[in-house]
């Protein structure tokens, strides 16, 4: 799981990982390209419930879909995942993910009614929404995962293929990923505490949580910038 290139300006292709995960925008061609030929399955990281200023589609979104600023994200806001042209500037992305050959997406913040995201919006507004995005990504042949939302996992276990979640084990939340690992779906889980990076015991008694769970664990850097990467094998 790298979303940012590393010291080198890259991503780094070398991991004998059955799984990449990166970023759908900023990843290029060759990038994906040399994955597949190693035979890797890539999956393609975007944000499917906030704003980022930075990206090329920024433009299309209008100034009543923008909510509340992500805490320690200045250029990214919340999402009006009601809205109909939110809705559309998706269904773009999911077809750039088909036109550079990703082989899934993992669709970012689809929990901001469970943040103060601004809106007004329920949690039956979020699941129709999350409903919408894994069903548009399975018309076009992509697996989907589920991103964190853990309040709503078995309401969604059936229309995700996989789910992504951060930081299960330090707020002890792996439970609720157990509708996944029961129907034999893969859950991939990255951990960020220091006391997982810089202690040698604490990593390995996350690692033996982790197989016993049967959850794919990375201890990695927040950045998520391949500074450094451990794994937990299951």
């Amino acid at each position: 799981w790298q979303l940012q290139p590393n010291a080198n300006d890259e991503i780094n292709t070398s991991y004998d990982a059955d799984v990449y995960d990166v970023d759908l925008f900023d990843v290029s061609q060759d990038v994906i390209d040399q994955l597949h030929a190693d035979g890797r399955i890539v999956i393609a990281y975007f944000s499917a419930g906030t704003y980022e200023s930075f990206r090329a589609d920024a433009g299309e979104f209008v100034a009543d879909e923008l909510g509340a600023q992500l805490d320690n994200y200045p250029n990214e806001r919340w999402l009006d995942v009601r809205s109909d042209n939110v809705r559309r500037i998706m269904q773009a992305r999911l077809d750039l993910a088909v036109q550079k050959g990703f082989d899934g997406v993992e669709p970012d913040n689809v929990d901001g009614y469970d943040n103060e995201s601004g809106f007004d919006f329920t949690a039956s507004d979020q699941l129709a929404y999350n409903q919408f995005i894994a069903n548009e990504a399975h018309r076009r042949g992509l697996a989907v995962g589920l991103k964190n939302d853990l309040a709503q996992v078995a309401l969604l276990v059936d229309f995700y293929d996989f789910a992504v979640n951060e930081q299960c084990h330090e707020y002890d939340e792996c439970d609720a990923l157990l509708p996944f690992i029961d129907t034999g779906k893969p859950v991939f889980n990255a951990e960020y505490d220091s006391a997982y990076v810089n202690n040698a015991l604490r990593r390995a008694a996350l690692c033996d949580a982790a197989r016993a769970f049967g959850m794919h664990t990375l201890v990695l850097p927040g950045d998520l910038d391949d500074s450094f990467r451990y794994s937990c094998t299951p």
